[in-house]
């Protein structure tokens, strides 16, 4: 697969620890374009959710499964974001889209969200092989401790699946298994400028704190599968149709602009992935 290529060294650190932050994956004008699309994208606005959490504060998110030609699709399809996933993603077979969701933690407002594995949700989906399943979150905005960035515990998705549960409206990871995952391995606070991202593991245990700063964190997490990896309990085909990618240079050179009304959004009664 052509495209964008990660070092030897950024493969062997995502597999150590379970994540990779790759500085300036998108360029500043890129990133800006994105947001500006974002902010006034009324079918996001339309079908965008919020998610209490314990003290009731509450975070914006929007969930589609299948990538379009929008901005959003450009950005999902990018030869850099696929070709990477592609390297860090277990077994050969064709990389697909499980969904994209636009995360919205406005200030003073936006909520926390509970420690979680994303394969303590697609597990639900019975998915048999965390290994070929990641997620990568591009900052649309700063992501600072502040507003409340994303946590992980470095090396984390070595533990394997732990029992997941609900709480409020959020679904956790069993509190004895994080506590002793912080007992003995390291807690990271993932501060990321517009267009950095973070590649991580299914299996990475990661939360976030209420964002009680001046400033909005926006981001847009695209989750991926292996087309070999066939789930036994979705119904959307997504996850196993491989990707047609778009080249890199397409972000800045397209006139496209928010998403279309036809998307196949997640309904708010399923409990997929409400989660950052």
């Amino acid at each position: 697969m052509e495209g964008m290529h990660l070092t030897p060294q950024q493969i062997n650190d995502y597999h150590r620890d379970g994540y990779l932050i790759v500085k300036g994956l998108f360029s500043q004008a890129e990133v800006h374009r994105l947001y500006e699309v974002a902010i006034k994208d009324a079918v996001i606005s339309k079908n965008s959710y919020d998610v209490k959490d314990g003290s009731g504060r509450r975070s914006k998110l929007a969930l589609w499964f299948t990538p379009g030609d929008d901005l959003y699709g450009l950005v999902t399809r990018s030869s850099r974001m696929v070709c990477s996933v592609d390297a860090l993603l277990d077994g050969t077979a064709p990389v697909c889209h499980f969904h994209s969701k636009l995360m919205q933690k406005e200030p003073q407002v936006g909520g926390a969200w509970e420690w979680h594995q994303d394969y303590g949700y697609w597990y639900k989906n019975e998915f048999l092989l965390p290994d070929q399943m990641n997620s990568v979150m591009v900052a649309i905005t700063a992501a600072t401790k502040e507003n409340g960035c994303l946590q992980v515990i470095r090396g984390s998705h070595r533990m394997g699946r732990v029992e997941h549960g609900k709480n409020g409206e959020q679904v956790g990871a069993a509190q004895r298994y994080v506590d002793l995952a912080l007992s003995s391995m390291e807690l990271v606070y993932v501060e990321l400028q517009p267009g950095d991202a973070l590649f991580f593991h299914s299996n990475l245990l990661h939360r976030s704190d209420a964002n009680l700063s001046k400033s909005s964190r926006w981001s847009l997490i695209s989750c991926y599968n292996r087309q070999s990896n066939v789930p036994y309990n979705e119904k959307s085909v997504s996850c196993i149709t491989p990707l047609a990618i778009f080249p890199d240079e397409a972000l800045l050179g397209s006139d496209q602009g928010g998403i279309d009304s036809g998307r196949d959004f997640l309904d708010k009664g399923s409990d997929v992935s409400l989660k950052d």
